[in-house]
């Protein structure tokens, strides 16, 4: 039997009275978190929902999510994280796809109607028996006594099954097992030295696969306290952050911009950073110059790592013993293999540019009823990442940008991160976004959409020039367009279909 619960059933046993959430002026302690899953275990056995049953958890960063979580995967349920976000059309699509049988689910607000958004698509999805709302949880787990053993599983069972974006098309559900995600998350003891009484801040969203696997599951796994922040922002991060006397952070490029933009004197960073002793990066590369002026404000080296909803998610991190390369993503984690390829899948020396591809432990079942996708995603053991990038000689990985990303003028590669490296380096920078759009002649322009610093002013034509001065002819934006902000995901990322 392997279940990915054993997770907080083990932590539980050997570390009942440490506080394992905070959210607000709530708390939970590892026994009161065990006993409450297997009580959500019980209870939607109960109501008929079998071992294998996919059931979708619709709910931002609250106390609710790991109780349900770790409840369903206790019952030998397929668990479907949901963004909150999510309109009517696009949970009935999700349902509909992944054959979902029941909906844990959010209230929301007026403004975002979340259960009702999802009692409506729940009702135009006939495989969808039951909805059930987080604020009556209490009185569903009532009736039972939280005793409940965990459904045996093989290793090689649905436990998860992770959305993409929707960010290029459909949503295609990424399968993903106990065992890899079970692998995943105890990667954090092979990675970081070991501390007893680690106290993170969870302000990446559960239902992303970074913040569920390697924030929740692996520091539930190791007994750390979880203070949950159900939306992000950066004020309230910086408070958390210091009055919680956090030691271990994980976020996306635009939060650690966020907080230079919040705290640009480094006053509450500094202070931050007398008890963090990891501070992490994923989701996107981290450019080089938010990682200087990072250092620069608190003293704070910000390590990355790599991975996809594909691979559970890591599979690469910057090694503890070795000195942070502030562009570098890391090395490939213990069980993984990782080559960059040409177009004809064969490895590039290092140093060249090619396309990522990952086998091991990590990789997902495949794509939930899309057997054609999973072939084009899977070939011969490899997962092809449709990212870019290159090795070193030392064996450190660079992602250099996401091949659909990718801007061809004139015949040329134009790399939009490197671009954007370029302009984050301007002092008046905070944030940029670089596109292709189309063009008679080249084919596509460079156009980059750029936010300034707080009390900064930026010139396009000035900019333009700075840009020119440090890139080749062909790679500079002829055409800048400041903004107040970029649209972004949920999860943080610069929602480039929208400036395209």
């Amino acid at each position: 039997m392997l279940n990915l619960s054993v997770l907080l059933s083990s932590t539980a046993r050997t570390r009942p009275a440490r506080t394992a959430l905070r959210c607000g002026d709530q708390a939970l302690t590892y026994a009161e978190l065990d006993r409450q899953a297997r009580q959500v275990a019980e209870s939607v056995r109960a109501r008929g929902i079998r071992p294998g049953d996919r059931v979708a958890l619709v709910s931002p960063n609250l106390l609710a999510f790991p109780v349900v979580y770790y409840g369903l995967l206790m019952a030998g349920a397929v668990v479907i994280p949901l963004n909150p976000l999510l309109k009517e059309r696009e949970l009935a699509f999700i349902f509909g796809d992944s054959g979902t049988t029941a909906v844990f689910a959010w209230e929301g607000s007026e403004q975002l109607p979340v259960l009702g958004n999802v009692r409506r698509a729940a009702a135009a999805t006939p495989s969808v028996r039951e909805v059930f709302a987080l604020g009556e949880l209490p009185g569903l787990l009532a009736p039972f006594p939280g005793t409940a053993e965990a459904e045996p599983t093989a290793a090689e069972d649905p436990a998860v099954i992770i959305y993409t974006s929707g960010t290029t098309g459909t949503p295609k559900g990424a399968v993903l097992s106990h065992l890899s995600l079970l692998l995943n998350a105890r990667m954090k003891e092979l990675l970081i030295p070991k501390h007893e009484h680690d106290v993170v801040l969870v302000a990446l969203p559960l239902y992303h696969i970074f913040g569920q696997t390697s924030v929740l599951n692996g520091n539930v796994h190791s007994g750390a306290t979880l203070v949950l922040l159900p939306r992000f922002d950066p004020d309230t991060a910086l408070d958390l952050l210091v009055g919680h006397r956090v030691t271990l952070f994980s976020g996306v490029p635009s939060m650690f911009q966020a907080f230079l933009q919040t705290d640009p004197e480094g006053t509450r960073l500094r202070k931050a950073a007398e008890t963090i002793r990891l501070i992490t990066s994923g989701g996107a590369p981290l450019p080089v110059a938010v990682f200087e002026r990072f250092e620069r404000v608190c003293g704070l080296r910000i390590r990355q790592g790599y991975g996809l909803s594909e691979t559970s998610p890591t599979v690469t991190f910057c090694p503890w013993d070795e000195p942070i390369r502030p562009a570098s993503v890391g090395k490939p984690v213990w069980g993984v293999d990782i080559r960059v390829v040409d177009r004809d899948d064969r490895p590039v020396p290092a140093g060249t540019v090619g396309e990522i591809v990952i086998r091991g432990h990590c990789l997902m079942l495949g794509y939930h009823n899309r057997p054609e996708a999973t072939a084009e995603a899977i070939r011969d053991g490899w997962f092809h990442t449709g990212d870019l990038g290159r090795f070193d000689e030392d064996g450190w990985l660079y992602v250099v940008d996401r091949a659909k990303d990718l801007i061809l003028r004139g015949g040329y590669n134009v790399y939009p991160a490197e671009v954007e490296q370029v302009l984050l380096s301007h002092p008046a920078v905070a944030m940029t976004a670089v596109v292709g759009e189309p063009h008679e002649r080249l084919g596509q322009e460079v156009v980059a959409h750029v936010v300034p610093r707080a009390g900064a002013r930026i010139d396009p034509d000035e900019l333009s020039a700075y840009a020119r001065e440090r890139l080749a002819e062909y790679k500079y934006p002829r055409r800048i367009v400041v903004r107040d902000e970029l649209p972004m995901t949920s999860t943080g990322k610069v929602l480039k279909r929208a400036l395209g």
